[in-house]
């Protein structure tokens, strides 16, 4: 690829992944109650995610999806109702959302899956590299040599991305935050996971 246009998917996708979703939600609140490090099972399945509608995307597939109206809404749906679900145990349980360590760490299993499953259920992920990846690729030249450097370079800004946000939310409970400030994070990330359902459910 020709660096300049390579810079610009760069920023692009950087931008795309350092904001703030319902993954970045999920990821500091698995780095609040398991430690960072082991959050990271969470990182690797956000990343899994977004691997896999890449894959898709590149191949084309990704285009069929969205072109079949019933498969686009099984998968929408499903995200819309398991946003829902984060969201109202954010607010409302006790072991939901950012919680203080209990010394019961959850498996690595358990979360590799809430971290892919979150990810994978956001259309918007599958929307956007089947939007944006055939802008950036020049037919001209060896077109897997390109889908696997930008490929690459997202699973690469994944783990950054989700890595901070798992240490984010490690810190914040390893200070001994007073119980009513994460209370009112709880109910600030419950209500943004529910906006973020709510907007998913218009996609």
């Amino acid at each position: 690829m020709e660096l300049g246009i390579y810079f610009i998917f760069l920023f692009t996708t950087a931008v795309v992944i350092f904001v703030p979703g319902p993954a970045a939600i999920a990821i500091a609140a698995q780095g609040a109650g398991n430690g960072h490090k082991r959050a990271t099972f969470g990182v690797f399945g956000v990343a899994a995610a977004n691997a896999v509608y890449f894959i898709l995307s590149a191949t084309g597939i990704a285009s069929l999806l969205i072109a079949s109206a019933t498969i686009f809404a099984v998968i929408k749906w499903v995200g819309v109702a398991y946003l829902v679900y984060l969201g109202l145990t954010a607010i409302f349980s006790k072991t939901g959302g950012i919680q203080f360590p209990t010394g019961k760490l959850q498996s690595a299993i358990s979360l590799f899956g809430k971290g892919f499953i979150v990810e994978f259920a956001n259309p918007k992920a599958l929307l956007y590299f089947a939007a944006i990846l055939p802008q950036f690729l020049d037919a001209s030249k060896p077109i897997l040599s390109q889908i696997l450097l930008m490929g690459g370079t997202t699973v690469v800004l994944d783990l950054i991305s989700y890595s901070l946000y798992a240490y984010t939310g490690d810190r914040l409970t390893s200070g001994r935050v007073k119980e009513w400030i994460v209370r009112l994070i709880n109910r600030v990330a419950g209500g943004a996971l529910l906006l973020a359902g709510a907007r998913m459910a218009t996609v």
